[in-house]
């Protein structure tokens, strides 16, 4: 008989008893080794041996706030992949995107969707969008010793604040550094390796009180232009029919734009460089 082993098929007390309503806190306890953080590595850096995600962009508007991302990974100077989806819902009023190693952000992207569901399980009420924005920040100070071994993730996290006063501030962003540094940005930001230029488009374009619409606009824009100067962020695939991931958090929920709408908006853009390639 295995050791440990009950026969009589009950779960340990731990699944029964009152416990935490944060599932982080949970899992750290019940089973560590699953935690994206405490698994072992050897020594020296990792950094070449998984794909990495790259750009990812955000913009708060007038109802809301856009988040959208490229579509490609790569491993060193080969292209990983040319469809990975970097952008996703945190939950119904919140968006959470991805950049470094890839694998371990899909992990830690899907454990804060289950952190943030099972808060409003055990204490009846969603949790506010700075108290999203802090957990979040726990969770990417737990991965900092894979950091530091070169299997770094950074996210950007944004959504709509029910809280908030007035409605046209609605929209808010935050950005992370490795040891977990949660800072809330003004208007706009962009992470991974062509967030520069990406930043750079968005510093001459931004101007407050954009619609999600106009603000959605922008987010592609954006990203062609970092697509344009990094070779590891990938520009919209006219051939393949590959476009950039585009999701908004307004007083309605999340939406995802569908990929014709996307298409659209990718097309007259690229149109638009055809005429003039310098924006």
């Amino acid at each position: 008989m295995a050791t440990g082993f009950d026969p009589s098929g009950r779960l340990p007390d731990v699944f029964t008893n009152a416990g935490t309503s944060s599932f982080t806190q949970f899992l750290s306890q019940v089973a560590p080794e699953l935690m994206p953080g405490r698994r072992p590595l050897p020594p020296g850096t990792a950094a070449e041996l998984a794909p990495h995600a790259t750009t990812i962009v955000a913009i708060a508007a007038s109802d809301g706030v856009v988040m959208a991302g490229d579509r490609r990974a790569t491993m060193g100077n080969l292209i990983a992949s040319r469809d990975i989806e970097k952008v996703h819902p945190a939950d119904e009023y919140s968006l959470v995107g991805i950049a470094g190693t890839a694998g371990i952000g899909i992990e830690l992207m899907r454990l804060f969707q289950v952190e943030l569901e099972h808060y409003e399980k055990i204490e009846g009420a969603m949790l506010s969008l700075d108290g999203k924005a802090n957990r979040l920040a726990a969770m990417i100070r737990g991965n900092l010793g894979a950091a530091m071994q070169g299997l770094a993730v950074v996210p950007l996290f944004a959504g709509y604040d029910l809280s908030a006063k007035d409605p046209a501030k609605a929209g808010r962003i935050f950005s992370y550094d490795v040891t977990g540094g949660p800072y809330e940005e003004r208007g706009y930001d962009a992470i991974g390796s062509g967030s520069i230029f990406a930043n750079s488009a968005l510093k001459k374009r931004f101007r407050a009180g954009l619609s999600v619409a106009d603000a959605t606009r922008l987010a592609v824009e954006a990203l062609y232009d970092a697509a344009d100067d990094d070779t590891a962020t990938g520009g919209p695939d006219l051939t393949r029919r590959i476009f950039p991931v585009v999701m908004t958090a307004t007083a309605e929920g999340t939406h995802r734009l569908t990929d014709e709408e996307t298409s659209a908006i990718a097309n007259a853009v690229v149109t638009a460089r055809m005429e003039n390639p310098g924006g």
